[in-house]
Order: C-alpha cells, then sequence, then structure tokens
C-alpha cells in the first residue's frame, strides 16, 4: 500500500518513489518530510536527528572544532545530563562546561547574570586557559528570547576572554539558518580580513579532516595550491586565524553555504562548490569543472581510471544485489543511492528527509531506478512500518535498523570524512568487506536468485 500527500491510510507507514517525488518538485515537498509540519516519531531513523546537539557532530561537538576554546552550555537538566554523556563518550567531556538552570531561571533569566561569574570559574580552573570561550543556548533561552550577542559582548568585556555566541536551538531547525547551518557559520565567525595568498585554499564543510587517503588535497597542491586548511587541523587558534588569507573557498558540503557566504562579504572570500559524489564519471567532471573555474589542471587520470577499475569489479561481483539506504552515513543518501542504482545495484528504499538541494540527486535516482521507494524516519505513521526482508546490504545504522537482517555497512568514519574517487572506493571495499564477514557468496550473474534476503 502507498500514501501520498497528508492523507494516509490507516495501519500505513507514508512512502513515495522516486518517479513521484521528483515529479512533485523542490517547492512541493510532502509534509511527512518536513519537521514542522507533524510530531516527530523517534524511529531507528532519528537516532541521530531528534537534536541539534545530538550524536556525531551536533551543534555542541561542532562549535569546539574552534581551536584553543571550551564551551559553556546554559541549559536545563536535562540537556545537561544528555551532553555529559555524549561528551564523554566522544573526547570532548574536558572541554565542556555547564551552568544548569532551574525553574526560578526559567521564570526570571536569572541565570543570565551568572554566566560572567561562570566563565572566569572557567578560566581559573582551567590549565592553560582557552582563548576562546563558546556560549552555548538551548531552545529554553530562544523561547525566553534572550540576547545571546549582547551577552557575549558583555562576558568578553568583564573577562577579557572571547566570548562567541553557539545556538543550539531546534527549533529553527525549518528556518532560514538550522542549527548545523549556523554553526558552521559561528566556527568561521572569528577570522578577520587579512592579506591574501593567492597559493592557499579552505576546505569548508566538515568538523573532521578530509581523509588522508584522498587524493582531493594532493590534487590541490599538485596544481599549485600549496596551502590547503581545513579548521580541523588547526591546533592553534594563530593557525586558524590564517585561514583568513585564503585565496578562495572550497565548500564540501551544502551547509557550508551560508558560512561561505558570510565569507565572501566580510572578507572577500570567494567560494566554489565541490560536492560529495560516489559516481567516478561525475567525480571526474567537478575536477575539471574546478580546473576551468580557477585556471589550472587537476591530473586526475590515474584516481579516475582506478576508481572505474572499481567499479568494473564492484559490477562483477555484485549487479542486482539489493541495498537499502539510510541518512546516518559519510554521503548524501540521495547521490549514493543514485550512483548504485546507476552502476546496476538495486535501491529498495532509502530512509531519509529531503530538502530542496537534493533535488538534482533525487532526479538522477527517479531516471535510474523510478521505483525505489522513499520513506521519513520522523514521520508517526513509520509506526506501523513491518520489514518485508529481500535486502542484502543496509547502508548506514538507521537503514539497519529497518532491516535486521540485512548485512549493515555503517559507512560512517568517526575520525575522517572520505571523498572524491578514493571516497567512492572505500566504500566499494566496505561492502566487499562486509560481505565477506557475512559470508555472501559471489553473484554469477544479473539477477542471482535470492533466498532469505541474500544472494
Amino acid at each position: 500500500m502507498r500514501s501520498v500527500g497528508k492523507n494516509i491510510p490507516e495501519n500505513c507507514e507514508y512512502q513515495i518513489t522516486a518517479r513521484e517525488l521528483a515529479e512533485l518538485g523542490p517547492d512541493h515537498i510532502p509534509d511527512a518530510f518536513i519537521p514542522g509540519k507533524h510530531l516527530i516519531y523517534s524511529s531507528p531513523a532519528t537516532l541521530s536527528y531528534n537534536s541539534p546537539g545530538a550524536l556525531g557532530f551536533g551543534v555542541k561537538r561542532a562549535a569546539l572544532t574552534i581551536p584553543e576554546s571550551v564551551e559553556l552550555l546554559l541549559s536545563p537538566l536535562c540537556c545537561g545530563r544528555n551532553s555529559t554523556i555524549l561528551s564523554s563518550e566522544e573526547g570532548y567531556a574536558d572541554r565542556m562546561f555547564y551552568l544548569t538552570i532551574d525553574e526560578t531561571d526559567l521564570v526570571t533569566g536569572l541565570h543570565i547574570e551568572k554566566v560572567p561569574e561562570a566563565v572566569r570559574e572557567i578560566l581559573d580552573v582551567c590549565s592553560p586557559k582557552p582563548k576562546v570561550v563558546l556560549i552555548c543556548i538551548t531552545c529554553v533561552d530562544a523561547l525566553l528570547g534572550t540576547d545571546l550577542d549582547s551577552l557575549c559582548r558583555t562576558v568578553t568585556e568583564e573577562t577579557g576572554v572571547t566570548a562567541v555566541p553557539c545556538r543550539m536551538n531546534a527549533l529553527a531547525r525549518e528556518g532560514r539558518k538550522p542549527p548545523m547551518t549556523e554553526i558552521r557559520d559561528t566556527v568561521y565567525s572569528l577570522l578577520k580580513l587579512r592579506p591574501k595568498q593567492a597559493d592557499a585554499v579552505n576546505l569548508l564543510g566538515y568538523f573532521m579532516p578530509v581523509s588522508s587517503r584522498s587524493e582531493l588535497v594532493p590534487l590541490l597542491k599538485k596544481a599549485g595550491l600549496r596551502t590547503v586548511n581545513e579548521v580541523s587541523r588547526c591546533r592553534t587558534l594563530s593557525e586558524y586565524e590564517k585561514m583568513a588569507s585564503a585565496n578562495f573557498n572550497l565548500v564540501l558540503h551544502p551547509e557550508s553555504r551560508y558560512a561561505a557566504e558570510r565569507l565572501r562579504k566580510r572578507l572577500g572570500l570567494p567560494y566554489i562548490e565541490f560536492p560529495r559524489l560516489f559516481s567516478p564519471e561525475k567525480i571526474h567532471k567537478m575536477y575539471y569543472l574546478l580546473g576551468n573555474a580557477i585556471g589550472v589542471h587537476f591530473s586526475d587520470q590515474e584516481f579516475y581510471e582506478k576508481a572505474l577499475e572499481e567499479r568494473r569489479s564492484f559490477q562483477n561481483e555484485f549487479r542486482g544485489a539489493v541495498f537499502s539506504v539510510g541518512e546516518m552515513i559519510d554521503a548524501d543518501p540521495y547521490e549514493l543511492s543514485a550512483s548504485l542504482a546507476e552502476s546496476g545495484m538495486i535501491v529498495k528504499d532509502i530512509f531519509s528527509n529531503l530538502t530542496q538541494d537534493q533535488f538534482p540527486f533525487l532526479r538522477r535516482l527517479a531516471e535510474a531506478s523510478p521505483d525505489t521507494v522513499i520513506r521519513t524516519g520522523i514521520a508517526p505513521s513509520m509506526i506501523h512500518y513491518e520489514d518485508a526482508g529481500g535486502v542484502d546490504f543496509a547502508v548506514g545504522k538507521d537503514a539497519a535498523g529497518y532491516h535486521p537482517s540485512a548485512v549493515l555497512c555503517p559507512w560512517k568514519n568517526a575520525e575522517e570524512e572520505p571523498f572524491g574517487f578514493q571516497g567512492y572506493c572505500d566504500f566499494v571495499q566496505e561492502v566487499r568487506e562486509r560481505a565477506a564477514e557475512a559470508g555472501m557468496r559471489r553473484a554469477e550473474c544479473i539477477g542471482t536468485e535470492r533466498k532469505g534476503g541474500r544472494l
């Protein structure tokens, strides 16, 4: 049974095909994909979604990408408890401090007056002393109307340390600046105008460095861009400040577009977008277009041919394998699904929200695999979802939650961001390794008979 639009039949989860969704167009995204239009269902696909401060690089951890910084979280006890657990598990607990908000504070806002003193206490106990203190508020202060910018100016004046506003506000998720878009702007907000260095470029988009295995940085340097900056590789504030000298910014993730535009206006730094892709031909084209834009030649043929050979091997081994793709992955789920379908794989379903930026990828998917079913894990109707089986690989922990019998390919690196031709090759290798661990045998032809969801 399929439900499209607002009227969802009883006992049926919301679903729509790639073709149907693409035909609706970016201006008519169904309400099920828009969190502000309905209650949020905590399904496996919302494992890292419900809060901007949740797993991985949520707002709190992302803000600490600024080197030599610590963070003061103004929060009710519930938010603080969540943060203490996550910061401990993910290794940044020694840089997190808390000012709890009680019921009296919620009524009076008196906690704001305690912030300068809390920052002074932080400076007393930290060794070495931080050069930046991020003042992070939650939805509570957003509802109270707290003037965070003014508060940070007061803290800077009274303590002498640079205070930077940081907003973990889920209420802004549907606005012009969602939390993960705004925090990227925050991360680069301390950069000030400096003389430009012609052979320097900044990589914007991720809070972890681009994989050292990727060809991106070597190709940039070989083409004459000898200084390649990433905020995640800056160990001191002095190194960070040198990013303002770059000739241009290379935007690797669409959520950094707003920050890049702000840097263009503030510092005169132009930017070019180079999205993460998993189609060798399209990666090759992006290098060609980037080279044309900046007047250089990228010698990527060696990497391109390696990726093509890897894909031929992938097709020989797994053509016709059935995939389910989630959004808790180091990829855009629609672009990865389109690339898989274009390579002869079967993408049965996708569990992901949808934004206007993703429509070019969705249209590719609709052309290659029009009947791929798309579900949004946040829709309350997903309570009725039942796994029908028949999936060989679940890409992402959220997809695996819906297809527990499938082979899990997490495709989530905790240390580096896969990118470019090598990123594609690494993905293929992960599928191959996971298949071997599960004892899946080689597919000998297209349409190999499946039993129990396995090749």
